[in-house]
């Protein structure tokens, strides 16, 4: 072990004295680098200085050549961390030529990705010895630690402002690229996008009513349609129904035929050549089911990560047939680490959460029946921890006469990235879905 750790880290002096010099030499090849470095990819410390410069003075939009490099690292005092005029000289001197710089980066990027595996390595190996936490808990984190190289984030705690910025700036220069269009997946109901900005990445959206109101429809409404427009895949885990019970519901919804229909067989030409139609569409998606019902949130972190950079959304049905794997003191804490380890796993895989959720029976003793954020089952901590909280209502449910029978009500209870409000629905009931109330004649 000892022997192992005394051999020097994955490094290549060579191409990333190549990398320094071909953005010297060209100018061009500088916002080609900073796309795909970071500090921490350069190993030697000075090398890691002059790059340090380098993004400083890009960021600050600042004409970059030797020479202003060279004052840039003097009012820094990092003239002498750096080498000096003379190491400058000799990076631009050893590069043959900056057409090659997207080898030399992929060079550093694999000494990079080493440094980290063997990073993490280390940290799990500490674990285990150290007999801290249990197999599960160690297994998790590893396999945590694995993953977040893999999707190139950094293993370490800490994030210097100028790594921050550098991200923001990326996430500007995309929405920049394809202005007009969604920060995050489209939900299909374009009121509801204009809320929310569509799902967005690291987000946990609740989504809340009373029993029979139709959250699973909406869901899934939500779940088709991201799978159909961001060709990701998106993951269900459904935990109240059989896998075999959801595909009719999606088949339903996507064929347009009534569930009752659908359960019976009784299905005349034209419908089954709809249902063929729609089977066809439902299989060109990438949705994945898991009707598991004693699953917790660390095997659902586990399954999504097997998809890597694949994976686009995150459906769960619903929080409160979750469970977390351990004896709670009760059942309001387990809610509430439930609810956190959601928000985790939105933040660690990267990925918006969407989860359903019954609400308690408050609602139901007041004249007005329409959700409020009070009415959230056995934990304030669902409130806290979810970015989005969405309530499904629908007066017909109460009132069968009501002119409002087929309407439904989307309330955004809580919004961290805009307004509340509500969007109107219409309730398709025998296809088990939702449609926004100005596509009602769609179909």
């Amino acid at each position: 072990m000892d022997e192992l750790h005394a051999k020097q880290a994955p490094c290549s002096a060579e191409a990333e004295q190549a990398v320094l010099g071909a953005m010297l030499i060209d100018a061009a090849c500088i916002p080609v680098v900073i796309e795909q470095l970071r500090v921490s990819d350069f190993y030697f410390p000075q090398n890691q200085t002059i790059y340090e410069a380098f993004v400083r003075m890009f960021l600050n939009s600042l004409t970059i050549d030797p020479v202003t490099l060279l004052e840039s690292l003097k009012e820094e005092g990092k003239f002498d961390e750096s080498g000096g005029r003379d190491y400058l000289m000799q990076l631009m001197e050893m590069t043959p030529t900056a057409a090659h710089v997207n080898e030399y980066i992929r060079i550093l990027r694999d000494k990079s990705l080493l440094r980290q595996t063997s990073e993490a390595a280390g940290k799990i190996l500490e674990s285990v010895y150290s007999g801290e936490g249990s197999a599960k808990e160690i297994v998790e984190n590893a396999e945590r630690l694995i993953y977040d190289i893999r999707e190139g984030r950094e293993i370490k705690g800490l994030y210097h402002i100028k790594s921050v910025i550098f991200d923001v700036y990326s996430t500007l220069d995309e929405l920049a690229q394809n202005a007009g269009q969604l920060p995050g997946i489209p939900t299909g109901v374009s009121e509801l996008d204009h809320y929310i900005t569509g799902l967005k990445k690291s987000d946990l959206i609740l989504m809340a009513s009373r029993p029979g109101m139709g959250k699973t429809s909406f869901a899934l409404n939500i779940a088709l349609n991201a799978a159909k427009t961001s060709k990701k895949a998106v993951v269900i885990f459904q935990l109240e129904m059989s896998r075999d019970q959801l595909g009719m519901r999606l088949m339903s919804s996507e064929a347009l035929i009534d569930s009752h229909k659908l359960q019976t067989g009784d299905l005349n030409d034209e419908e089954w050549a709809r249902l063929a139609y729609a089977s066809e569409e439902l299989s060109k998606t990438n949705i994945y089911i898991d009707d598991n019902p004693s699953l917790t949130v660390a095997d659902m972190k586990s399954k999504c990560r097997r998809l890597g950079s694949d994976l686009g959304l995150i459906v769960i049905d619903y929080l409160q047939l979750m469970q977390t794997g351990h004896r709670a003191e009760n059942r309001t804490t387990e809610v509430s680490e439930i609810s956190r380890a959601m928000k985790i796993m939105a933040k660690e895989l990267n990925v918006p959460v969407v989860c359903c959720a019954q609400l308690s029976r408050a609602a139901e003793q007041r004249q007005d029946k329409r959700p409020m954020l009070s009415d959230l089952r056995e934990s304030g901590a669902i409130e806290q921890d979810a970015d989005i909280v969405l309530f499904l209502y629908r007066e017909g449910y109460y009132n069968r006469d009501s002119e409002e029978a087929n309407t439904a009500e989307c309330i955004v209870a809580k919004n961290r990235h805009g307004s509340t409000g509500t969007i109107k629905l219409q309730w398709l009931g025998q296809y088990t879905s939702f449609k926004s109330v100005d596509l009602r004649h769609e179909a």
